[in-house]
């Protein structure tokens, strides 16, 4: 007979070799959508080891056109993408694409692609359940829900609100824009980012038809002129915080996700005392622990952190760092919450950072492969 510990051995080559490294693996796939050009086909995936901090070489997981925003369904199954483009099947809008997910080699398989509802999508969601998607139309400044089926296809959309109205700005807000569309904690409502109309609006969402209607208040004026873009809500969702591009400042809010409404607690620069020059943020996040808010600044090209009051929600400086390249659009936190990946678009680099647990402060890992104008970073666990 063998021993305890020979068993445990034996057992574990024969995973090893019969069943292959996935078996034992906790890598995730990084999946990273660029702006199509003539270097950059759809989206592109690479493996990640979060005990390494290595990335494997992007391979093109899908062909597919300016895949701006990614997000994938609870179970891992289904990966989905706005394709931020000018017209769609001959018409004028853009589209939203489903792809099912390979486990062992993070490929991506398409499934359908329906029409956005609008022009320039540039935002998406899954709910919890991985029945509804959402998407947000920047150029028209609309607003759309689609179901998903048992396949992970996309229906027509379900649900579809045009934003109205105007803001200060006559260059930028002539007309609504909206930037970003997720579920409140819970599913019961949407809240949207309105950057045209310096809004955040709330919606009633029915999971059984998909409707939006509007919420009571419907929405929470913004700083005229701030631009608001993103937001991200607190793990334990009691707090969420919105960055506004325009205005270059982080807003801090309470959640009463029972209601679908926020209350103003805060604001704060995003960028350091004596900046003169132009900057405009872009992604926000809030770390996995919940002890910590990051948010990316181009033009400063720099991701700006800050410290969680866990009872308050308030929020207090604690560093600003350089992202090595131009135009940080967008940047993820692998699950671990160990490190922060920063895509910079207009300098085609792309950095690691380790991010310090106790802290929140970032350390620079240096470059990873290069893609051509990246903008969207997505960490998916392997199977």
């Amino acid at each position: 007979m063998l021993g305890k510990n020979r068993w445990i051995s034996f057992l574990f080559l024969a995973c090893m070799v019969f069943g292959g490294i996935n078996a034992w693996s906790r890598d995730y796939w990084v999946y990273v959508g660029p702006y199509t050009r003539a270097e950059s086909k759809g989206i592109y995936v690479g493996r990640f080891n979060p005990e390494s901090g290595q990335i494997s070489p992007w391979e093109l997981a899908a062909e597919t056109p300016s895949p701006s925003f990614l997000a994938v369904d609870p179970q891992h199954r289904f990966l989905y993408a706005v394709n931020e483009v000018r017209t769609f099947q001959d018409q004028p809008g853009g589209g939203v694409s489903a792809f099912a997910m390979d486990a062992g080699t993070g490929k991506l398989a398409p499934l359908n692609t329906v029409s956005s509802k609008g022009s320039g999508p540039c935002h998406l969601s899954v709910d919890a359940k991985g029945k509804w998607v959402l998407a947000a139309n920047y150029g028209s400044g609309s607003i759309a829900s689609f179901p998903i089926g048992p396949d992970g296809k996309l229906g027509q959309a379900a649900s579809f609100v045009q934003h109205e109205g105007t803001s200060v700005n006559p260059e930028r807000q002539k007309g609504p824009h909206a930037h970003w569309i997720d579920f409140f904690p819970g599913g019961r409502f949407a809240l949207t980012m309105d950057l045209g109309l310096d809004k955040l609006l709330v919606y009633r969402f029915d999971e059984a038809g998909g409707a939006l209607t509007p919420n009571q208040p419907p929405s929470i004026a913004a700083k005229p002129g701030s631009g608001p873009r993103h937001f991200a809500f607190h793990p334990k969702g009691k707090f969420g915080y919105s960055i506004h591009e325009m205005g270059n400042i982080l807003v801090a809010y309470s959640v009463d996700a029972a209601a679908g409404t926020l209350k103003e607690i805060q604001t704060l620069t995003t960028l350091p005392d004596g900046f003169q020059g132009k900057s405009f943020t872009a992604e926000i996040f809030v770390h996995p622990s919940g002890k910590f808010v990051y948010g990316s600044n181009r033009g400063h090209d720099s991701i700006c952190s800050f410290a969680v009051d866990p009872k308050q929600g308030t929020l207090s400086p604690i560093e600003t760092v350089s992202t090595e390249g131009q135009f940080p659009r967008s940047f993820a936190i692998d699950p671990t919450g160990n490190f922060m990946l920063v895509a910079n678009q207009n300098s085609n680099n792309m950095i690691l950072f380790r991010i310090d647990p106790k802290t929140g402060r970032l350390r620079s890992l240096g470059a990873v492969a290069p893609l051509q104008a990246p903008v969207c970073v997505l960490f998916v666990p392997v199977k």
